[in-house]
């Protein structure tokens, strides 16, 4: 059986909505990894579709991490399409360390007070789990937004764990999609890095013309 047929079969056992979201969901990541703008509008299909299926299953936290995300993709659209208009493309920016630490600081901290709403105030089925995973997706997201390409290693992180998750709360084949999106991750960092190293050689090339020209 090819892998084709395998997905086809993994396909056929989802329910309608669920086999939808995931291939919108692979849809836009796959428009992601290209740097196209237009991955923000497909991924707002995405967290719409899996914001009621979550509610189904009693993942508030993700109920209301997917409800935030159509926020996030209006604002990465309208982000990359303004950097598109003053540099004719998508450019990778670099993420310093201090900042990456507080901002992941930060997401510490709000998944907790999250996730303690969801424990004390809902019956969510893993409360602290479910908010730290939602706050580090917010990050992720924000991350993708500004074009850093630290985003796709904090998307392997996030992703493995929301395998486990997936996988506990019986949601077999969306946990089988995430395991795909480690894998797209990473392929993603490849991608982006490879873009990367040939913007700055770029940016060293116009500088040693300038130089030169002066």
């Amino acid at each position: 059986m090819s892998p084709l047929d395998v997905f086809a079969v993994l396909v056929s056992m989802m329910s309608p909505l669920e086999a939808f979201a995931v291939l919108v969901s692979i849809l836009g990541v796959s428009l992601t990894i290209r740097r196209s703008i237009w991955c923000w509008m497909v991924n707002l299909v995405a967290v719409s579709l899996y914001a009621y299926l979550f509610y189904e299953v009693k993942l508030y936290g993700e109920v209301i991490l997917q409800t935030i995300f159509m926020g996030m993709n209006v604002y990465g659209f309208y982000h990359w399409s303004q950097a598109k208009q003053h540099d004719h493309e998508i450019r990778i920016a670099v993420l310093g360390m201090p900042k990456a630490l507080l901002q992941i600081g930060m997401a510490v901290v709000g998944g907790l007070a999250f996730g303690s709403i969801l424990h004390f105030f809902t019956d969510a089925a893993v409360p602290f789990l479910d908010a730290q995973l939602a706050a580090f997706s917010l990050l992720g997201t924000y991350w993708t937004s500004q074009k850093h390409i630290a985003t796709w290693m904090l998307w392997v992180v996030v992703d493995i764990i929301y395998v486990g998750m997936f996988s506990y709360k019986e949601l077999y084949l969306t946990a089988v999609l995430y395991g795909l999106f480690v894998g797209l991750a990473g392929f993603g960092w490849w991608q982006w890095l490879q873009v990367k190293n040939k913007q700055q050689g770029q940016q060293q090339s116009k500088a040693l013309k300038y130089n030169a020209e002066i």
